[in-house]
């Protein structure tokens, strides 16, 4: 590109340059709407248009007396409605308190960079979500990366830095965004006690989907008192929106006083408390959804694996397709959506450079019938596909 003296061109120039480079790398995005059957909708209970949901949601509208917050929390926007749902969904988990934040992201950001600084240490997951990455930036605290769920390495570096006088945190998923399997809670648990370190565990993709009544894969070890905040997302199985931090009371309360994400954010309306403590008891008792979508994904990955395509270590209702390159993904997913399935290509840097995907996101709305030909589309697909090269293990 040739100098430009102008600022406001050079900025404009760079934009676009950088757009014909993700076009040129097969990493251009857009926004679409899904028609198909629906594989990329994180709505694991299929409570998105539950009717019942509907009718919850319409009363809390009618029940309060505005339907806007006003402002952030600690100005015109906190209420009795959010305050109740927090102690409810705390202990609905297992924790003493829990604080609710308008998205996942605000409430993963907004609670590593209040609770970790300089002179702290954290030991992230490779694989953790975006979301927890940024946290860990914005908090300025020095990280060890861990490659994924590797447990002897993650001991190793713990050993190393037992001589650390700062605190340490280890950062992780519960059930992992783009593999579909699950951490070994028990065995961090383990780790971070041994090595005097807390923990934090982001149950996005495992509230209302694994554990007892839905409440996540920490409730199912009864370790809940042992972690220092967990994170659960209601924009996913609990078909909401925003999420809660949950652990230690004076936890709640250090964060209403330093986690920028929630001091700085306006309030949600105080009638979506009543959406999201509807879904929150639709999920306890879910346990024939839960079931039905263990089922399915069982099936799926059995008939997909018996057919030589690489599922990865999935074990929940998030089963990757792995592929490698772009390209490939692409005409997998544009195949898969000429078949009448709606799914995605999932590529850098959404995912490490050459672990490209099809990630297949199941629902308790889903057949049997559907996951069966789901998955004879989707072994034809690949055998038709000419530029299609090895799996690459993710």
């Amino acid at each position: 590109m040739s100098e430009v003296s102008n600022p406001k061109l050079t900025r404009r120039i760079r934009i676009e340059d950088e757009l014909h480079a993700l076009r040129e790398r097969s990493q251009f995005r857009t926004l679409e709407n899904p028609t198909g059957i629906n594989l990329f909708s994180n709505d694991y209970l299929g409570l998105a248009q539950d009717p019942r949901l509907k009718e919850a949601t319409l009363r809390a509208v009618a029940e309060v007396r505005s339907v806007g917050s006003t402002g952030s929390r600690l100005l015109s926007g906190n209420s009795s409605e959010w305050e109740a749902v927090e102690s409810d969904f705390a202990d609905f988990v297992g924790t003493e308190a829990g604080l609710y934040f308008g998205s996942g992201y605000a409430a993963n950001v907004g609670l590593i960079s209040a609770v970790a600084g300089r002179g702290d240490l954290i030991f992230s997951d490779a694989l953790n979500h975006a979301s927890l990455i940024d946290g860990i930036r914005l908090s300025g605290a020095p990280k060890v990366i861990y490659p994924h769920a590797d447990l002897n390495y993650l001991a190793a570096a713990l050993r190393e830095h037992s001589g650390h006088t700062g605190a340490k945190l280890i950062v992780t998923e519960s059930i992992f965004s783009m593999e579909g399997d699950v951490a070994p809670i028990a065995e961090l648990v383990a780790l971070a006690d041994k090595y005097d370190a807390d923990l934090i565990v982001d149950e996005a993709h495992a509230i209302g989907v694994y554990g007892p009544q839905g409440r996540g894969v920490c409730a199912s070890l009864g370790v809940e008192h042992k972690i220092f905040a967990t994170v659960h997302t209601c924009g996913k199985a609990l078909a909401s929106a925003g999420a809660f931090v949950c652990g230690w009371r004076p936890l709640r309360e250090f964060l209403i006083n330093r986690a920028r994400a929630f001091i700085f954010s306006t309030a949600m309306p105080p009638y979506f408390a009543g959406q999201i403590r509807a879904a929150m008891e639709l999920a306890r008792d879910a346990n024939d959804r839960r079931e039905h979508l263990r089922a399915i994904g069982n099936e799926l990955r059995r008939r997909l694996s018996a057919a030589g395509i690489d599922c990865g270590a999935s074990a929940a209702q998030i089963v990757p397709i792995c592929i490698g390159g772009n390209e490939a993904a692409l005409r997998v997913a544009a195949a898969l959506q000429d078949a009448g399935f709606a799914v995605r290509a999932i590529r850098p840097p959404t995912v490490p450079e050459g672990t490209s995907r099809i990630r297949l996101s199941l629902t308790a709305s889903l057949t049997t019938d559907d996951i069966q030909r789901l998955a004879r589309a989707t072994e034809a697909v690949l055998k038709s596909i000419t530029l299609f090269t090895s799996p690459v293990h993710a």
